[in-house]
């Protein structure tokens, strides 16, 4: 007998949960026997009397989330009977008054575990950062069950659908959060769907005038771009058929945070940008076939388009660390543009598009390890050696797992990923911890070069030791991965224990010259005054000379002087500093407050800003999609100030643009007078460097507001030598 529903809820809404209900037994895909169905139902039925007098800030019951939670997590992912469980259940401890106890005597201890670990802290005290905390928390089920992130993932991906009843200092929060984090896991659990509609999202919040201008665009020329491309597909399906090659086509869009990204970095205009949209030929083909039909397909498809080699990427023999496979190539159309194309299975496109889950589905107990599982090795041992605080191991955690990863190879040809940006030393370290303790150099694509060389993809390494090397702090500033940081850190560590019996005996000697005991709690003096917290660094320190009879009686035996005197630190601002008015802010509705103007994206009126409130700093203001905000919003999203730009600013600010243009006499003279006499603006600064027949130029200009800022831009544009002007792009946080 199905149990009635609590009176809390309306007619309509009892009705509406039923339905959603039923849509949710429609999403699972997985074993749905008589015993499965009556556990869902069980925990269903629960959390609709648990959450009976919740509702969402919309207004909505609240038990309307974990169900959509539960759908995600079936339909998107295809989990099975204990994720919907989990997922249905996973706001219970924290948002009624049911404990853990509770769902572990009705649900047992598996169900019990995952909801335990999505269960979010509250505020707790003498900790930096809440949201990393919980971040971590969620990580470190890594080690025990990998469908609390699933779930974790399907929980945050209804959230940033329903984001817009949210204020928008909140918005801004959990958006970059959202890009910061957890986009980048789904991309390493291989859910590709769930990236790219969080990446969407979270742009569309922190960048809304980006979002919708180029969603407008997309719009504009979808009708013509989808006709271009079927006439591109249609004789390369008619040859396929012929060949007897059982494939199907598809023209996929680009996301628009894909297409956002890709014009920052090549600096390109949505004129000039290709690939906004893409074709994907997918084969239905035993897997042992599947490498040599995605290559007839390739031998096809250049058949009719001359491809761009320098474009195209093997996925399928170097398959991603998250488990993505697929041919990548860019041909010339008709038309006269490029397109780019995928080639993948109907195996390879399931794995892509629901990443861990069908991952899984699709191993066989003789296949190898493949990046996956690698991967999952990694950030089990990542979280099972971390012992740092949650923002240092958030830190961590990104640096070396959410990285894009390139192939290198030892001497003997065995392949070793690392994360894009690692350097020869990182390689060494990531071997073992004694190669990277004693590297002095090595040989790459046998060239002698040293250890901070960057390595690229098919790079072959070997490293060249010595007995006499010892690990040095300066390394730290060639390395890129958390891993090889860390055993640096352990193997300076291990070398300078080695003097602790040398220095002991020198801090004696100097202590009996001085006529002082050599207590711990005068060495513990001394170490506060040198700013050192290891008594091993102390004695290696002692035992080279690094801290001698001088340091220790200026400590110890201060000389007395008429005046005393203060070590000051003086801290640069970032920018330009003023005062603006904070909007309904947590500091006040009404009163000035100093500002910095963050030098990492120089911000202007008319920017879509975010403010951060620090105890005793003046706000930093960063436009809301400068990386380094996504970073501080990540962790530390009660410290976001809403604020708006106050109208009329006689403030000028410091904005930059990048200019190509023909090498031509006169054109400095033109620029100059364009910005000086005809627009009134003052410069900052103007680089030049002539490049064959172009010239490239980085001006810094001070402006009032964007608006003024575009009018500069497209007078700059009328000049006829100019080629492109661009506003410089976003620092990375990297």
């Amino acid at each position: 007998m199905t149990p009635a529903l609590p009176d809390t809820y309306s007619k309509e809404e009892k009705e509406e949960i039923e339905r959603r209900h039923q849509r949710l037994i429609e999403a699972w895909q997985t074993r749905k026997e008589a015993q499965d169905l009556e556990a869902v139902d069980k925990a269903f039925y629960f959390a609709v009397e648990a959450h009976k007098d919740q509702r969402r800030r919309s207004g909505e019951p609240y038990i309307y989330h974990p169900i959509a939670v539960a759908t995600i997590a079936a339909h998107d992912i295809g989990l099975g009977r204990t994720s919907i469980i989990c997922a249905l259940l996973h706001d219970v401890v924290e948002d009624t008054q049911y404990t853990l106890d509770d769902i572990r005597e009705m649900f047992g201890e598996k169900v019990a575990k995952v909801v335990d670990g999505l269960t979010k802290f509250e505020q707790m005290d003498n900790v930096e950062s809440i949201q990393a905390e919980n971040f971590k928390k969620v990580i470190t089920s890594l080690s025990y069950d990998v469908r609390v992130v699933l779930i974790k993932l399907s929980d945050r991906l209804h959230n940033m659908r329903t984001l817009d009843s949210m204020p928008k200092h909140k918005q801004l929060k959990i958006a970059s959060e959202t890009s910061y984090l957890y986009a980048p896991l789904a991309y390493r659990l291989g859910l590709h769907a769930i990236r790219i509609e969080l990446e969407d999202l979270a742009l569309k919040y922190t960048n809304p005038t980006i979002y919708n201008n180029i969603r407008k665009r997309m719009d504009e020329v979808r009708g013509t771009r989808m006709g271009e491309l079927r006439e591109f597909i249609t004789p390369v399906m008619i040859e396929l058929e012929k060949t007897g090659i059982k494939a199907r086509a598809e023209i996929k869009e680009r996301s628009i945070n894909s297409v956002w990204r890709r014009m920052m970095d090549k600096e390109l205009s949505f004129e000039e940008l290709y690939g906004s949209f893409i074709v994907r030929f997918i084969t239905d083909c035993p897997m042992a076939q599947e490498r040599l039909e995605c290559w007839k397909i390739y031998a096809v498809l250049t058949g009719f388009y001359r491809p761009n080699t320098a474009k195209l990427r093997d996925w399928i023999s170097f398959p991603k660390t998250n488990g993505y496979e697929s041919l990548h190539a860019v041909v010339m159309g008709t038309a006269g543009n490029w397109v780019e194309v995928q080639i993948r299975s109907e195996r390879m496109e399931e794995i892509a598009e629901k990443g861990f889950a069908a991952y899984w589905k699709y191993k066989t107990d003789s296949q190898t390890e493949s990046g996956f599982d690698e991967w999952l090795k990694k950030a089990q041992a990542l979280i099972s050696n971390e012992n740092t605080n949650a923002i240092e191991f958030v830190d961590n955690f990104k640096l070396d797992l959410f990285a894009d990863e390139i192939f290198v190879f030892s001497p003997k040809g065995k392949m070793v990923t690392l994360p894009k940006g690692s350097t020869v030393l990182d390689f060494a370290y990531n071997i073992h911890t004694e190669i990277g303790d004693h590297s002095i150099a090595a040989n790459v694509n046998n060239q002698l070069t040293q250890l901070d060389r960057q390595l690229q993809t098919g790079d072959q390494v070997e490293i060249i030791t010595s007995d006499a090397q010892h690990p040095q702090e300066k390394w730290f500033e060639f390395l890129a991965t958390a891993t090889a940081k860390s055993r640096l850190k352990n193997g300076i560590k291990e070398y300078r224990r080695s003097f602790r019996e040398e220095g002991e005996q020198k801090y004696d000697e100097i202590m009996r010259k001085l006529d002082l005991e050599p207590s711990k709690a005068n060495r513990n003096q001394v170490m506060t005054n040198e700013g050192l917290t290891s008594s091993i660094d102390f004695y290696y320190q002692v035992a080279t000379g690094k801290i001698d009879e001088r340091v220790i009686r200026e400590v110890l035996k201060p000389q007395s002087y008429g005046n005393s005197f203060m070590r000051v630190i003086t801290f640069g601002l970032l920018g330009g500093n003023s005062r603006t008015k904070v909007d309904e802010g947590a500091i006040s509705s009404s009163g000035e407050f100093d500002f910095n103007v963050s030098s990492c994206c120089n911000p202007i009126p008319g920017d879509d800003v975010i403010a951060f409130s620090f105890p005793g700093e003046p706000l930093q203001i960063h436009r809301s999609d400068c990386p380094k905000a996504i970073q501080l919003s990540s962790r530390y999203g009660n410290n976001i100030v809403k604020a708006k730009w106050q109208p009329k600013s006689e403030i000028a600010f410091l904005a930059e643009l990048k200019i190509t243009a023909l090498d031509t006499a006169g054109l400095l003279n033109r620029m100059t007078n364009l910005l000086s006499n005809e627009m009134n603006l003052n410069m900052h600064s103007l680089h030049m460097e002539s490049k064959k027949d172009l010239v490239e130029a980085t001006l810094s200009i001070y402006v009032h507001n964007t608006q003024e800022l575009e009018n500069l831009i497209s007078n700059l544009n009328h000049l006829k030598e100019i080629q492109k002007v661009v506003r410089k792009s976003l620092s990375s946080t990297k």
